[in-house]
């Protein structure tokens, strides 16, 4: 079986986990992932959207220290969280991005329709309203890790999806750092081609491939040593 198809396949396991581990919001009605669910999608993931933060967190911590950004505590965490995430479906309300809940993780899934013309790594001008409002929010929730990725779908070589998906999640990073965003809470990330969530083999799923995700992880003090 070859790489790729390992990877669809791999992909489509966790989306099926996902899925199934999702649970509806009595109060909101929109669908997250549930924690008691999240260890099994970990595995079906192998870690990409789970795992660590982009270089480490060992790194990512000394920047934190070094900008005086206190860290969260006990059940302030999930309490924090809760309340950015309600501020992040508010403010992207009506717009195709989409919030994701992971534990005390959060996930923005921004697709290339409304972020990036077809071969290119400059934001496109009626996304950047958007980018605003989740700028605002990052700002006013500065206790978070800022991780941006960017994705590509399977047409053209691997090496130029790489290195496009890197400029998109830079061009997004640069952008929310223009906007206030402390640098030293962000990091970045190129996947190219490798992190397919849907099949390549229709334009509807090279589509829903093309996407930039911000992963939101919270600062905690034991992160502050």
């Amino acid at each position: 079986m070859g790489i790729a198809n390992k990877t669809l396949i791999a992909a489509a396991l966790a989306a099926t986990m996902l899925t199934a581990a999702c649970v509806t919001d009595p109060v909101t009605g929109e669908r997250r992932v549930s924690k008691a669910a999240i260890g099994g999608v970990g595995g079906a993931v192998g870690g990409y959207l789970l795992g660590d933060l982009v270089g480490g967190r060992h790194d990512r911590t000394e920047k934190i220290i070094g900008a005086g950004i206190g860290g969260l505590a006990g059940a302030g965490i999930g309490a924090y969280m809760d309340r950015q995430e309600q501020e992040l479906r508010r403010r992207t309300a009506g717009t195709d991005v989409r919030v994701i809940r992971q534990g005390d993780d959060l996930i923005l899934n921004m697709p290339s329709g409304i972020t990036f013309a077809t071969n290119e790594s400059s934001i496109q001008p009626q996304f950047r309203t958007t980018l605003d409002q989740v700028a605002d929010v990052l700002r006013q929730y500065n206790q978070t890790y800022v991780d941006v990725y960017g994705h590509t779908d399977s047409t053209g070589s691997d090496s130029y999806n790489l290195d496009l998906s890197q400029r998109r999640a830079s061009a997004v990073a640069d952008y929310l750092t223009m906007r206030g965003v402390q640098s030293a809470r962000l990091g970045t990330r190129g996947f190219g081609e490798s992190q397919p969530i849907a099949s390549n083999d229709t334009e509807e799923g090279k589509a829903a491939n093309r996407r930039v995700e911000i992963k939101l992880v919270p600062i905690t003090r034991q992160d502050g040593g």
